[in-house]
């Protein structure tokens, strides 16, 4: 059955996506930054940050799809390099990133936002297998999707599943949530005198040698003309910028 609106809500709804830069984005986030201020795991405060922004920008009609990583619980490939079979160590990380979708999916609808969690790697008795024109109906719907489990192959990363997802999901943007807010000539945390781009070109961040997304996800957005913002997801109200439009917030990747 399909959702019914009167015209007031229609009204609202459509002055809220009028005041958005982007209608439908993916959002990607390290699992690193679920920890907070851990060493491990997963912050509850944190979480519980993220899911408020999210519900923000939810609330405005903006259709939202989400990637986490598995860095905060296990990272196949620094495990492969300890000895352990690459191909077994790429599925752990991919469980990993399903727990941390679990975590989020929890955390998102105890404020009240519908969800649905997709999997890559099928298991039904907690999430979806990731079919395209599903995950597309249950945006339109406004539910938030999250897609784990990366591609479901090894030897990908969770930025490459974030950007093919994006990709069939046909995104307006990729929204790279971090803690530093932009792109920078060095590593702000170690080089003070790094000086943050504002706007760059997928040919400039090739050429500069920058660090942005690893070169599959990379030249797969440059390849289907998918923008990438990479952002502050720490600072309050910045996701919301971002979707706005709002100068001066993040760093714009583009053709």
């Amino acid at each position: 059955m399909g959702i019914l609106f009167n015209r007031f809500e229609l009204a609202y709804i459509c002055s809220n996506l009028l005041m958005m830069k982007y209608n439908r984005v993916l959002l990607k986030l390290s699992g690193e930054a679920l920890m907070g201020d851990n060493d491990f795991g997963i912050d509850p405060n944190r979480i519980a940050e993220y899911a408020e922004e999210i519900k923000a920008v939810s609330q405005k009609g903006v259709q939202v799809g989400i990637v986490i990583g598995g860095g905060n619980i296990f990272r196949g490939i620094n495990s492969a390099s300890q000895g352990i079979d690459r191909v077994q160590a790429d599925h752990m990380g991919m469980l990993a990133t399903v727990i941390n979708g679990l975590a989020l999916q929890g955390a998102l609808e105890s404020t009240g936002v519908k969800t649905r969690l997709q999997s890559a790697i099928e298991m039904d008795k907690v999430a979806e297998p990731f079919i395209r024109r599903r995950a597309i109906r249950h945006l339109e719907k406004g539910r938030v999707v999250i897609f784990s489990a990366g591609t479901g192959n090894p030897y990908f990363t969770t930025d490459t599943g974030a950007t093919l997802r994006a990709v069939e999901i046909q995104a307006d943007v990729i929204l790279k949530g971090t803690r530093v807010d932009g792109i920078y000539t060095a590593d702000p945390e170690k080089d003070e005198s790094a000086t943050k781009f504002n706007e760059l070109s997928f040919k400039e961040v090739y050429d500069r040698g920058l660090n942005v997304m690893d070169m599959t996800a990379f030249t797969l957005s440059r390849e289907n003309d998918l923008p990438i913002i990479v952002f502050d997801m720490n600072t309050k109200g910045n996701l919301m910028k971002v979707v706005r439009g709002t100068d001066g917030i993040g760093t714009l990747v583009k053709n």
